[in-house]
Order: structure tokens, then C-alpha cells, then sequence
């Protein structure tokens, strides 16, 4: 059975009606980056950073995947699958994907402040005072701007044993999750979908310059004919 291992980022979501801070300057629904998505910005406003991201959560759980996410899903049918996304949302889960690698974290999930192994499901308002069992503030499981990305090494596992690779929504401009691409074999048929794609079609590389939920029918016909 082909290994294909997917690629996600923001725009597989927006179509969903995620917003993310790419689409407007540096700022992610209003707030700069580095006040929401920061070690130092928590430090300085926990009660702003806890809030945004309770905004996010509570606008997570109001959209449903659409028909990329379900028709990667639906490749499970045929083909072992492998999706690696950049995206703190759970939509691929939702779609029914069954091997999801969450680089950046999950909006869905938080953990203490003092250790970042202690990680809790959480669909509700995380509020200061949210303590875990050993008294520290809870923070969302994020990953943020200046941490270390503790998936990285499972991502590059994955990538190494990949026949097919699907990249989808994604720039492939954010470090290190870019560097992926860098650790599936060499000559891999590669799928790169997005509507205003920054890679030009070569050989290996088939780009779809769509929308996702266009895009990836389209990259699903080409792969069944490989």
C-alpha cells in the first residue's frame, strides 16, 4: 500500500472559515502576533493571551470540516495516509483522518505552564486560576513563536518513508515545518496545491494553483493514475 504523506497549513482551513494571521500583515484577528503567540507576550498579559485563544476555541467548535478535509480522509480507503499539519485546529480528526501529526499544537488542548507533558482536552474557557493537579497555571497547548516544535522529530520520520507527498494551504515559507519537504526521498511525486503557489511545476513536483477543496480532488485523480 503507497504511503502518501500530506502537508497541511492554514489554507486547507480557511475554506472552513478559520482565520489565521498570515492573511493580514502580522496580525491574527486584530492582535499582533507577538502579543498572542509569544512565551514573553504570556509573561506580559496572560489574561489577553487566555482570551484569544478562547475566542479561537469557541470559533473552532462553530465550523465543520469541508471537502478537502473529507476526502483525505476518504484516501484512507486506498492508501496509507499521513498528514502532518501546521494548523492548531482539529478538522482533520473531525473528517475522520486517523494519523494526524500536529506540529504547532491544539487549540482543543492545554498543559502546565511547568510541564509541558502534563496536556489536558479542553473545549471550554481556560481562564487564569485553571491550575493543573501539581498547582501551576494552565496555558494553551500551542506551540509559539521562539519554542522548540516538539513533533519535528515524528514529522521527519514520516517524511522519510513517503511514495507520495500532498502539500496543501501551505507557503512552506514557516520554519521548521519548510524543511520537511527536504527528508522525502528523492524523485517522490509531489502534489502542491494553493491558490497562489510561490513553487513552479517541474519533473517531480505537480503544482494546482486552487483553493483546497478544489485542488485536492484534482491531486487525488492525478495520484490514481500514478
Amino acid at each position: 500500500m503507497k504511503h502518501i504523506v500530506v502537508l497541511t497549513g492554514a489554507g486547507i482551513s480557511a475554506e472552513s472559515g478559520i482565520k489565521t494571521f498570515r492573511d493580514a500583515d502580522g496580525l491574527w484577528e486584530g492582535h499582533d502576533v507577538m502579543e498572542v503567540a509569544t512565551p514573553q507576550g504570556f509573561a506580559a498579559n496572560p489574561e489577553l493571551v487566555l482570551d484569544f485563544y478562547n475566542q479561537r476555541r469557541t470559533q473552532l467548535l462553530s465550523v465543520k470540516p469541508n471537502a478537502a478535509h473529507q476526502l483525505l480522509a476518504e484516501l484512507e480507503q486506498q492508501y496509507k495516509v499521513s498528514i502532518i499539519t501546521q494548523n492548531v485546529d482539529d478538522l482533520h480528526e473531525r473528517a475522520g483522518s486517523t494519523n494526524v501529526t500536529h506540529l504547532h499544537g491544539e487549540l482543543l488542548k492545554v498543559r502546565s505552564t511547568a510541564n509541558p507533558t502534563d496536556i489536558k482536552a479542553w473545549q471550554t474557557n481556560l481562564n487564569l486560576g485553571d491550575l493543573c493537579a501539581n498547582g501551576h497555571q494552565m496555558r494553551p497547548h500551542i506551540v509559539w513563536f521562539g519554542e522548540d516544535v516538539p513533533m519535528m522529530e515524528k514529522a521527519i520520520t514520516i517524511c522519510e518513508t513517503a511514495d507520495i507527498l500532498m502539500i496543501i494551504g501551505t507557503s512552506m515559507q514557516v520554519y521548521p515545518a519548510a524543511s520537511l519537504m527536504d527528508y522525502v526521498p528523492q524523485n517522490t511525486p509531489t502534489f502542491f496545491i494553493d491558490p497562489k503557489p510561490n513553487m513552479a511545476s517541474n519533473k517531480n513536483i505537480n503544482v494546482i494553483a486552487e483553493r483546497a477543496t478544489i485542488g485536492v480532488a484534482q491531486a487525488i485523480k492525478l495520484i490514481e493514475n500514478l
